[in-house]
């Protein structure tokens, strides 16, 4: 069984979303269902299909949780330090071609989140920066084409 890596942030995440779909969504869904049965007829009630499809799409998540959950393996970022980019280290990046400066926490698949500025460790950029330093250059190979960044700084948070 593959682990999959997550920030304690993370696992909390996933746990809460796991919570709401048992304990709010399941029996919400439930009732969608009972009460589309009691319209009549099942063969053409689209009320009932759609509450037996949320069902499906519901439990077939709460699987993916339960498994993703079981397989977690917990980093504690704030116990890490160093100077080397790896797993959980929030990257200060200045664009070697527009001096434009990003910054990206590295965290597991499950958790990524671009618009929080939180990439996963499988992307192209984390790929490029794990094992490197404080100064180092790196080209990341992107969509849009290649970019050069400069690490300025490295955290653990």
């Amino acid at each position: 069984m593959e682990k999959v890596p997550m920030t304690s942030a993370g696992y909390k995440m996933l746990q809460d979303e796991l919570k709401e779909r048992t304990s709010v969504e399941r029996p919400r869904i439930v009732d969608a269902i009972a009460e589309a049965r009691a319209h009549g007829d099942l063969s053409e009630n689209a009320e009932y299909h759609a509450a037996k499809e949320a069902q499906s799409l519901n439990e077939g998540r709460i699987s993916e949780l339960e498994d993703k959950l079981s397989r977690a393996e917990i980093i504690d970022v704030s116990k890490l330090s160093g100077d080397i980019v790896k797993f959980g280290a929030t990257v200060t990046l200045i664009d070697e071609d527009t001096e434009e400066e990003k910054k990206y926490m590295i965290v597991g698949d499950v958790e990524s989140d671009v618009k929080h500025n939180k990439v996963s460790i499988s992307s192209p950029i984390a790929r490029a920066l794990i094992g490197k330093a404080i100064g180092d250059s790196v080209e990341v190979a992107a969509p849009g084409g290649a970019h050069s960044y400069e690490i300025v700084d490295v955290r653990f948070i």
